[in-house]
């Protein structure tokens, strides 16, 4: 059982993710890739994945070599970019402590580029950072789009149901079987752990990977990140271009993405963020919509600001189907 302390001002504190992590949820696909549980339902799902995987991806098995994984991989960024930087920024001493520590108890030494990382060697941070790349377009880039929209579903959720009858209720009812006594939040897990919070509070991250017992990750000065499982508890089915949606067709995901999401403006970090592409991509896409008449671009001060224009609106619109 997890057993975790409230203050009142944790309570006051307990906040949503806005949108999915995706190296949050990059992690826990891997960690349903790789258990044994569900056969019936991820058996098909494991193999289909695993085969997927371009040599790449390869070197990240590394990462969890006795099935544990380093804790500076748990990074909550809701773009991929900023995450991986995030990682980047980690303090070299934290890295190096952290694979001495999964690699304690592996049954194999590290290889050499996992060596070379405890060194802090730039070349071992790009492959590891084109193997993050790779694993996102591979693993999570088909079902992107289910993934945002079944977190936004899962936002509105929580947040009517703490409106309507309060943080506590909200908080029980975030997973079946989770209790609030006092101020003692008790969740089932397969150890025994209790976390005193401090007034941080708590920031809660569903996903729609994983369907075991929700994870913790607890750094001082910080608030409480708590990973649940959500969703449908069942392998996403990727989503596939619509036979219904010339748009689509005509420009592309990313691009019929990029223009949908000019509901209102955004600034070129900000559809990164959304699309979770670098921001020399989405110039390259914007210039390309700019050069077709369908968006119009402004500078205000350091930011470029990106809006559709009438035609882009219109042919933005989603089509109905019968």
């Amino acid at each position: 059982m997890l057993r975790i302390h409230f203050t009142a001002a944790d309570f006051a504190r307990v906040r949503f993710a806005p949108r999915p992590a995706p190296l949050i949820e990059l992690n826990t696909a891997f960690m349903k890739a790789t258990s044994s549980d569900d056969p019936l339902l991820y058996a098909r799902w494991r193999q289909r994945l695993l085969r997927s995987l371009p040599p790449t991806v390869l070197p990240l098995r590394a990462l969890a070599p006795a099935g544990k994984a380093p804790a500076f991989l748990d990074t909550y960024n809701d773009s991929l970019t900023d995450a991986l930087e995030s990682i980047r920024a980690t303090h070299p001493t934290a890295i190096r402590s952290e694979l001495q520590r999964i690699y304690a108890s592996a049954p194999h030494p590290p290889p050499p580029w996992i060596r070379a990382l405890h060194h802090n060697d730039p070349d071992s941070w790009h492959l590891f950072d084109q193997a993050q790349h790779a694993a996102f377009e591979t693993v999570l880039r088909p079902v992107w789009p289910l993934i945002q929209d079944l977190h936004r579903d899962e936002f509105t959720r929580h947040a009517l149901t703490t409106a309507e009858h309060g943080t506590a209720h909200a908080l029980t009812h975030l997973v079946p079987n989770f209790r609030l006594q006092g101020n003692t939040w008790d969740i089932p897990s397969p150890r025994d752990q209790h976390i005193t919070l401090t007034g941080q509070g708590v920031l809660l991250h569903p996903t729609f990977h994983w369907t075991s017992h929700p994870l913790a990750a607890h750094h001082p000065d910080h608030p409480l990140h708590l990973t649940y499982p959500a969703g449908p508890h069942l392998p996403l089915p990727p989503t596939t271009k619509s036979p219904h949606d010339p748009l689509t067709a005509a420009l592309g995901p990313t691009r019929t993405q990029l223009l949908r999401l000019l509901s209102t403006p955004h600034t070129t970090a900000a559809l990164a963020h959304r699309l979770n592409v670098s921001a020399p991509t989405i110039s390259a896409h914007t210039t390309a919509l700019r050069a077709a008449g369908l968006l119009t671009t402004t500078r205000a001060g350091r930011s470029v600001i990106h809006e559709r224009t009438a035609l882009g609106g219109l042919l933005a619109h989603r089509p109905t189907t019968a």
